[in-house]
């Protein structure tokens, strides 16, 4: 590859460290869509004679098709994909196979097969995520009147719905939707063209190349062109983020699970068992999800580290670009697959839920409030009336609205039986029908609107 000006070959050392088809590899199909634009370009502009042209474009039909039925072989002589190709080009066609890469480096010609995979990575993982909000959707409409304890500092706080509780995520997965779409969006140039930092004095058509890939333009300065990586960090970002939530959802799932709590079973697709203990079934699944985020937040924080020092334009550093985004890519397919299975078939226990709600106190809020509309009592003095219900409440072990008129007056007479119209549960849920809130019907409508946002229909 390096023509007369080596007269020695690469040592041992620099062949395996210099070569990138082992991760490379799996650019092959954007390679073929890439060079097959280009050199359909060169022969449209005349740069290549029709029939050369012709020529190639239909070996690397064939190359195609022999890597689809048998894999791209990794010979590391030929280092990546790129030389890879092209070298097999030239056993099916000859000579006319060195012209593909007129007017082209393999420095635009990475950027631009690595763009493209990355695109179609922020596809998939924007169609993944929405089938994960079908599954939170669908669940919640099923719940929009369960009731649950609302947690802060994981201690009961107030009582909510658990449709509720499911919407958030469904939230959480909407932003991470956009920002996948941004990503994408920000991916619109095409560098293709840009050769290996400077431009080049063919007189191709830039705009052709990127119209055939797909892409809104071409990048429109050479040395940003090849340099620019911000495109995988945008992914990288993207994923680090829904992997933060994907890990908050797995989470829950785990401590929900736990005996203490008892508030689902786990579907047995997405559980295992101990090889000691036989009452075991272990949610390892979400604690897998748990973990995965950790590995693609590092695989952001590699790449960019990678960037962070580079001057312009393209340096061999950036060849360490694709496998931290690759490692990222196939852990949060797995991790939204398995949470999208989770979220469909988790069997929830509602009435663990019931009564957890129901021993922890969580309508104190309810009492404190009703004393400051009711009985006209400050707000820091109705919460010390309220904690003295609460610790009398604790010593009896009953809830809130267990406790009796009389027991209630005791700790202050100017409470009266309205009181009870609001320490229920339902009572309480019902009445957070602020927009956003937890009631019932806002859960219902939150659920009817995310359901067409999402092509469901009404349901």
């Amino acid at each position: 590859m390096w023509g007369g000006r080596f007269a020695e070959g690469p040592s041992a050392i620099m062949r395996e460290i210099n070569a990138s088809i082992p991760f490379d590899k799996a650019l092959w199909r954007q390679d073929i869509a890439a060079s097959k634009a280009h050199v359909a370009m060169l022969g449209a502009q005349g740069i290549v004679a029709a029939e050369d042209a012709a020529a190639i474009s239909a070996g690397l039909d064939r190359v195609a098709a022999e890597y689809e039925a048998n894999g791209v072989p990794e010979n590391w002589d030929l280092e990546d994909i790129h030389m890879t190709t092209e070298s097999r080009l030239a056993e099916l066609i000859g000579a006319a196979a060195g012209r593909l890469h007129t007017a082209r480096s393999r420095n635009d010609q990475v950027a631009t097969d690595f763009k493209l995979w990355v695109r179609e990575a922020c596809v998939q993982a924007d169609a993944a995520l929405g089938a994960l909000q079908v599954a939170l959707v669908t669940r919640a409409g099923e719940h929009a009147d369960t009731i649950m304890p609302g947690f802060t500092h994981l201690q009961t706080a107030q009582p909510v719905t658990l449709g509720h509780h499911l919407m958030a995520y469904y939230e959480m997965v909407q932003r991470d939707r956009s920002r996948f779409v941004d990503a994408h969006a920000r991916a619109s140039q095409c560098p293709l063209g840009a050769a290996a930092l400077a431009g080049t004095g063919f007189a191709i058509d830039r705009h052709a190349t990127a119209a055939a890939l797909g892409f809104a333009m071409p990048t429109a300065n050479s040395l940003d062109s090849v340099s620019d990586r911000d495109f995988a960090l945008d992914y990288l970002m993207a994923a680090a983020q829904c992997a933060l939530h994907l890990s908050r959802l797995a989470e829950e799932m785990i401590i929900w699970a736990s005996q203490p709590f008892g508030f689902v079973t786990l579907p047995d697709s997405l559980s295992t068992g101990s090889s000691i203990m036989p009452q075991k079934k272990n949610p390892d699944a979400a604690e897998l999800v748990r973990g995965h985020a950790g590995r693609i937040i590092g695989c952001a924080t590699a790449l960019m580290v990678t960037m962070k020092g580079l001057p312009l334009a393209y340096s061999k550093d950036m060849q360490d670009d694709k496998p931290p985004v690759f490692e990222a890519a196939s852990l949060l397919a797995l991790s939204i697959a398995a949470m999208t299975g989770m979220a469909a078939e988790t069997r929830f226990r509602t009435d663990r839920m019931r009564k957890a709600v129901e021993l922890g106190y969580a309508t104190a809020t309810d009492l404190a409030d009703w004393l400051v509309r009711a009985a006209d009592i400050p707000f820091r003095e109705a919460h010390h009336i309220t904690g003295a219900a609460v610790k009398l409440a604790e010593q009896k072990g009953v809830a809130l609205d267990a406790l009796s008129l009389d027991d209630l007056r005791a700790i202050d007479a100017r409470i009266d039986s309205r009181v009870f119209s609001v320490l229920s549960v339902e009572a309480s849920v019902a009445a957070r029908a602020s927009y956003g809130g937890t009631a019932p019907a806002q859960v219902r409508l939150r659920v009817a609107e995310a359901r067409l946002a999402l092509g469901l229909g009404e349901g």
